[in-house]
């Protein structure tokens, strides 16, 4: 019970920056509460005051609704509890989440505050209006409209979070339809190959296997037409892994490094000089690793028997500490400048490099030759498999979403809610301004009025020819100067004299006094009382 009860006053998570912040706002809040206690001089102890309000402070994050009510009640008392009062609000305004809390919260603050600033009143002597605009003015500044913007605060948060995770949502949602359709156009693409390429290589397939017992060929001959059947089933062979590759995601991809020796051997049957070299320590590669080296071989071995016929080919494979280099390197021989201009083949074989990490040279030689190489790294594949291809991308960059209707932006609310709390401060303020003139005149005397007023008049005549007076403004002339007549009753107003009545250096307000007996004026004084 103890561990539920401390985990909800003081909720984290508690980070370092949490502590330091909490910290610093703490010893801000109790140095403003001091200073503003010093200049209070209601009769509350300063330590008292400070302290609770660090307590105040402290509890405000788990107990906003609390920390507010019993900080607008002390507001109502020592000025003190302004500090914490504004830091209450904002929490309050930012963690409480329900419509109906907040208000309800901050309506119970201001009647603690109302009822507060009630009792302290005994000593302050406010009129009622005054004092009820003074409440309501001061509530809707220090505890209204922090809790405003601790509301905007919290919705934005709020809002922000539900757009990233939206986005999150139509990015996933964006990445399936992008693989989808990647797949149908796969599946497309390989039936075509299926359909197309793989009856005419059968064809090939049948007709060279019927040349091949044909009595009337020679041994030679015979010896060619079996290269050409041989080659016809291979590529019906890579034909079939090929369009499993397109049907299925995450087939195997077909022709791996191993696989360099068969294709050396079979390009070495048709009559060319073939040299293959392995070099370095073989190691285990990923399928779209060994697969970009093996169709490197194949185009340079391909390129070699189609620009330079009859010439030495040499095909090294290297295993170097980063990466895997596959080299093919042809003599002079048949058009040795047609094999510079490469083709689709090295374009193809240069992207699929580029995704894996690597790269593709190729050149002619000094000698004439050409020289076809690649590097591949090891360590690529899982990385560039985990990202999206150029067809996801492409997708990606075109999708579009349907317009929703646009939502209205918690800042509106909340602005309106801080402009109507400031027209509401703004008008209890003019309208404090009014009374308070209205006041000033009606406590104040003039300099000619009074001259005009003597002793022996009726206290009826006399009244009539006064303002009604202020109480409010003008109570504590009473602890000022010469003593009352003795069974009189006094007034007591304000003089519109700026200078010295000639009594000394003594400075301070101009107060008249006017006092009656038995319906009569029988004294009216002027002095200066201190301010």
């Amino acid at each position: 019970m103890k561990r539920t009860w401390w985990r909800r006053a003081f909720p984290g998570p508690w980070r370092v920056w949490t502590v330091v912040r909490e910290v610093l706002g703490g010893l801000l809040v109790c140095g403003l509460a001091a200073l503003l206690q010093a200049a209070d001089d209601g009769g509350w102890p300063s330590g008292l005051v400070v302290g609770a309000s660090a307590v105040l402070y402290a509890l405000r994050r788990g107990l906003p609704g609390p920390v507010l009510v019993v900080s607008a009640a002390g507001v109502g008392g020592p000025a003190g509890f302004l500090p914490v009062l504004v830091t209450a609000g904002y929490s309050a305004g930012r963690r409480l989440g329900r419509p109906w809390r907040a208000p309800a919260v901050l309506a119970l603050g201001f009647l603690a505050t109302l009822g507060v600033g009630l009792l302290q009143n005994r000593r302050d002597h406010f009129p009622i209006p005054v004092l009820l605009g003074l409440c309501v003015a001061g509530y809707l500044l220090v505890g209204v409209l922090p809790a405003v913007i601790g509301r905007y605060r919290a919705q934005r948060v709020a809002l922000l979070d539900s757009l990233r995770e939206r986005n999150a949502q139509l990015l996933r949602e964006r990445v399936m339809i992008a693989r989808q359709a990647r797949l149908r156009e796969r599946h497309r693409i390989a039936q075509d190959m299926h359909d197309s390429l793989g009856h005419q290589l059968a064809l090939i397939a049948v007709h060279t296997g019927a040349l091949e017992v044909d009595r009337t060929l020679g041994e030679q001959q015979r010896e060619a037409v079996a290269v050409l059947r041989r080659a016809a089933t291979g590529a019906m062979r890579e034909l079939r892994e090929v369009v499993g590759l397109l049907r299925e995601d995450t087939a195997t991809a077909p022709g791996g490094a191993d696989a360099i020796d068969r294709l050396a051997a079979a390009s070495g049957a048709t009559g060319a000089r073939i040299e293959l070299r392995h070099q370095g320590t073989a190691r285990p590669l990923a399928a779209a690793t060994g697969h970009a080296a093996y169709r490197i071989a194949q185009e340079g071995l391909t390129n070699a028997h189609k620009h330079a016929r009859g010439a030495e080919i040499t095909l090294t494979v290297r295993y170097e500490p980063d990466a895997l280099v596959v080299e093919v390197v042809n003599g002079p021989g048949g058009d040795g400048t047609a094999a510079v201009s490469g083709g689709q083949g090295l374009t193809g074989l240069r992207e699929r490099a580029r995704l894996l990490g690597g790269m593709v040279h190729s050149g002619p030689l000094p000698d004439g030759g050409f020289r076809l190489a690649g590097v591949l790294p090891y360590t690529s594949e899982g990385a560039r498999a985990a990202a999206p291809d150029d067809e996801e991308l492409d997708l990606l960059a075109g999708a579009s979403v349907e317009p929703e209707k646009r939502r209205r932006s918690p800042a509106v609310g909340c602005a309106l809610g801080a402009l109507g709390v400031l027209g509401v401060v703004a008008a209890v303020a003019a309208l404090g301004a009014v009374m308070f003139v209205s006041s000033l005149r009606d406590a104040t005397v003039q300099t000619k009025l009074y001259d005009s007023i003597q002793v022996g008049q009726s206290e009826e005549s006399v009244n009539e020819r006064l303002p009604v007076g202020s109480d409010f403004l003008t109570g504590d002339f009473r602890k000022f100067g010469p003593p009352v007549p003795e069974g009189a009753h006094c007034r007591w107003f304000a003089g519109d004299l700026g200078g010295d009545l000639g009594g000394g250096a003594e400075s301070g307000q101009e107060v008249l006094r006017f006092c009656f007996k038995d319906g009569l004026l029988v004294e009216k004084q002027r002095f200066r009382g201190k301010v």
